[in-house]
């Protein structure tokens, strides 16, 4: 299987799971890549850090959320 290039993905993909019907996620595709669970704030790293990096993440953390939030709500008033 070949690798996507991220300049065919969007930043952020909205997504739900029919096994969680209460759960709508926002996956950021680049990096740091993640899965935000919209219900809950719930975040699902898809990268591992090393410690110097886990520091600055843990503390980009916050504006991440914000942005793929922000992403969410946008998307979501297009569609009513």
């Amino acid at each position: 299987m070949s690798e996507i290039k991220n300049e065919f993905l969007p930043e952020y993909l909205i997504a739900d799971n029919s096994k969680h019907p209460e759960c709508i996620y926002v996956v950021h595709t680049e990096y740091p890549r993640f899965i935000l669970n919209v219900s809950n704030d719930n975040i699902f790293w898809l990268e591992e850090f090393s410690k110097e990096d886990e520091n600055e993440i843990l503390n980009s953390s916050e504006s991440l959320i914000n942005s793929a939030l922000k992403f969410y709500d946008s998307e979501i008033r297009r569609i009513k």
